[in-house]
């Protein structure tokens, strides 16, 4: 039962990577939308997300561990919990409902939770921390792809 931190972890991950997928579906309305020449190939997305929620679960469950008590505890189930919130709203916005420019914005909120998640757990686990610096990369990246297609694109909700 020792491993339980583990397991849950990595179900998290798992979850946030399918959901995740399921909430993307690459329609003809994303094709036909102008992006910038810097985009990474759409093949690179999966992979890119399956080594980066690998990583985040990895950091979750060695915080667990790290913690030196119950609020510590408490406190990375909370930042992981408000990351995951954040994660699975982008895609809905982007490519459900298509509306890019709620995306950027709620990308914003994805972007304060890698922060609160790296800031919040160095105090625990300093490789925990670090393990959230390629998710804050790529999100960061992310963001400014998502400014340029809202630049390119917009207006929106026509």
């Amino acid at each position: 039962m020792d491993n339980w931190p583990i397991y849950a972890a990595a179900g998290w991950a798992l979850f946030l990577g399918v959901v995740g997928g399921l909430l993307t579906p690459l329609t003809a309305w994303y094709f036909n939308l102008k992006k910038p020449a810097w985009q990474p190939p759409n093949w690179l997305f999966g992979p890119a997300w399956t080594v980066i929620l690998g990583l985040a679960g990895w950091s979750a469950a060695n915080a667990w561990y790290a913690a030196d008590n119950d609020g510590e505890r408490r406190a990375v189930v909370i930042l992981f919990a408000v990351n995951g919130v954040c994660h699975l709203l982008w895609s809905p916005l982007f490519f459900k409902l298509r509306r890019p420019d709620w995306a950027l914005v709620e990308v914003v909120f994805l972007w304060a939770s890698l922060v609160a998640l790296i800031v919040g757990l160095w105090p625990i686990s300093v490789l925990s921390s670090l393990l959230i610096l390629p998710y804050f990369a790529w999100v960061s990246f992310a963001a400014v792809l998502n400014r340029a297609i809202v630049r390119l694109n917009g207006p929106f909700g026509r």
